[in-house]
């Protein structure tokens, strides 16, 4: 299988090998130096030896990549410099999602699904908050109750929260701060929309591991613009999608091509403020995945937002200029040339500074699996349009869709909110009748009481007048009989 075309440095040709393309990259480089004009490219070559793509839109201009590219002075200069004479302009299929079913398929997840790791990323939580949300999933797995949507979660807290006593022998102490804290953030991340991508019907990863019926690989658009205003959502959901491709694909080894290519713009967002345990996950999975043929690609403005155990995995680097105005830029600039294998031809510290849009310093890895030196190279325009397509065609595209028929309506199943409620219910109705029964022993008691008290009181009443009537009586007899004595006498 031929390389896929990046550029050229002078009359060299720079080509990505699809074999060693599932062994990551990066590109990096400042606002506006063309790095997204870059991954449009790689996007396209990929969907046309069919790979599928999956790329998160964070800009909303990458949606070009579904038309048909027109030439103009600026391309048409540059196809010359590059010798590119049989350059045809041609879109890629693609498939359009959205968290919140506004500009493409809705796209959801459960919070099961989730786990309880990435949900303390997503909610905020410390680590004493973290173990016992981690408490509150276990419980719910043992006792049955499906976490689908926040609502569950929710309900399932509450309970946990309420029967603490019951559950801290077996599961260990929950604190009620902890579960207040929880429940607070809970709601923070329903104002910000959480509501929408927590439910059924959940994603399946293998939808988005698709091929056309022309050998294309599907190009999956996240439109991630309004995501984005929740950066740390943004984050969490791709690494969860990420996560989903490692734990569900079967091992490949090194395929001829990858199974496919997960873009993550803005990428310095997934390691901000991470804690220790989300960032060994992220090393692992990056580190395994390529294993299952997935190739990941980080694009972000500074080579220093990425750990470095993480760098040390992307083998294909794409350099764009970067500024070194600060102290912190130019260390940048230092770490991003001392990351290339030198070539003795460029000053890559000076040449990273100096270059124009559209060019970059580039490093593949060759047939060996071993990095190339690094070379200045003009990058080709892509055979698609640069910019957004316009929101008529975007419409079409998204309804005719076999799998936006799939996701579109959300089905809200018997789960752990349902089941608590019942639970209530059932608990209320028991102690109601608990209650009632309680009341009626108690008037039982009081009336067999009073009927005591009524019956003692007659009793002692006849006992009074019988004592009365028989002293009366025998007075009378006593009188009589001494009478008749005395007068007898």
């Amino acid at each position: 299988m031929s390389g896929l075309l990046i550029g050229k440095a002078g009359d060299e040709v720079v080509e990505l090998l699809p074999k060693m393309s599932n062994r990551h990259g990066v590109i990096t480089g400042a606002t506006g130096t063309g790095k997204t004009v870059t991954l449009q490219v790689l996007a396209e070559h990929f969907s046309s030896i069919g790979t599928p793509v999956f790329v998160a839109d964070v800009k909303g201009d990458f949606s070009g990549i579904q038309a048909a590219g027109k030439s103009n002075e600026k391309i048409d200069e540059r196809l010359k410099i590059l010798g590119l004479d049989d350059f045809d302009f041609k879109g890629s299929p693609v498939e359009f999602w959205d968290v919140f079913g506004e500009q493409g398929t809705p796209v959801r997840t459960t919070v099961s699904e989730m786990g309880p790791l990435l949900m303390s990323r997503l909610l905020g939580l410390n680590d004493t908050q973290s173990g016992v949300l981690s408490i509150v999933f276990r419980i719910a797995d043992d006792e049955g109750m499906l976490l689908l949507d926040l609502k569950d979660l929710r309900s399932m807290l509450k309970f946990v929260g309420d029967n603490a006593d019951q559950f801290e022998t077996e599961y260990g102490n929950i604190a009620s701060t902890s579960v207040g804290a929880i429940q607070r953030n809970l709601l923070t991340l329903e104002d910000q929309g959480g509501d929408e991508y927590f439910g059924e019907p959940d994603i399946s990863i293998r939808d988005l591991i698709r091929i056309d019926s022309n050998g294309k690989g599907i190009v999956n658009i996240l439109h991630a613009s309004k995501l984005m205003q929740s950066p740390k959502v943004y984050s969490t959901f791709l690494l969860w999608l990420l996560s989903e491709l490692f734990e569900e694909l079967p091992e490949v080894g090194d395929p001829d091509k990858p199974v496919i290519a997960f873009f993550f713009d803005e990428a310095h967002l997934l390691f901000d403020e991470a804690p220790k345990a989300l960032l060994e996950k992220i090393e692992q999975v990056v580190k395994l995945i390529r294993s299952k043929g997935v190739g990941v690609y980080f694009i972000t403005q500074n080579p220093l937002d990425i750990p470095d155990p993480v760098l040390a995995q992307l083998g294909n680097r794409i350099q764009h200029a970067l500024r070194a105005y600060t102290p912190r830029e130019q260390k940048a600039v230092k770490a991003a040339a001392s990351a290339f294998r030198v070539n003795p031809k460029i000053d890559t510290e000076k040449a990273i500074t100096q270059l124009g849009v559209g060019e970059a310093l580039v490093s593949v890895l060759d047939e060996k699996g071993a990095p190339s030196i690094v070379q200045q190279t003009l990058i080709a325009p892509p055979h698609s349009q640069i910019g957004p397509i316009d929101s008529a065609t975007r419409t079409t595209v998204i309804s005719s869709s076999m799998l936006n028929r799939q996701y579109a309506e959300a089905v809200d199943k018997e789960s752990a909110y349902e089941l608590l409620k019942v639970k209530a219910e059932e608990a209320a109705k028991a102690a109601a009748a608990a209650e009632a029964q309680a009341a009626a022993e108690k008037a039982a008691k009081k009336s067999k009481k009073s009927r005591s008290s009524r019956m003692g009181m007659g009793e002692r009443v006849t006992g009074n007048v019988l004592s009365s009537f028989g002293r009366k009586i025998g007075t009378q007899i006593a009188r009589g009989v001494l009478g008749s004595i005395f007068k007898g006498k």
